[in-house]
């Protein structure tokens, strides 16, 4: 792994905080068809740590996979980063086309 030189937008206190990774491909279709995707998006645990955090504070929110982003409903992922967000217990989300 190589380290990103770090932007000065992403302070200690930003990685005192949690990482998360929100995985969600939009259909089951995409889920099982679309693989390629799927790896892209959980190679983002690998940027998040090539930023700086380490591999303790990164979470990863894999749950709403095939769940569509046009309602919240049955996206207990969703719901939990939101509620993480506001808390202040996360310094950086990562996704893929979000």
């Amino acid at each position: 792994m190589t380290l990103i030189p770090r932007s000065p937008k992403i302070t200690a206190t930003h990685l005192e905080r949690k990482a998360v990774v929100y995985i969600r491909p939009s259909s089951l279709l995409k889920v099982q068809n679309n693989t390629e995707s799927l790896h892209n998006q959980r190679a983002l645990v690998e940027r998040a740590q090539a930023f700086g955090w380490n591999a303790t504070r990164i979470e990863v929110l894999d749950a709403d996979l095939g769940h569509t982003a046009a309602t919240t409903q049955g996206r207990d992922d969703f719901t939990q980063l939101a509620a993480q967000l506001a808390l202040g217990h996360v310094g950086i989300v990562f996704g893929w086309e979000v």
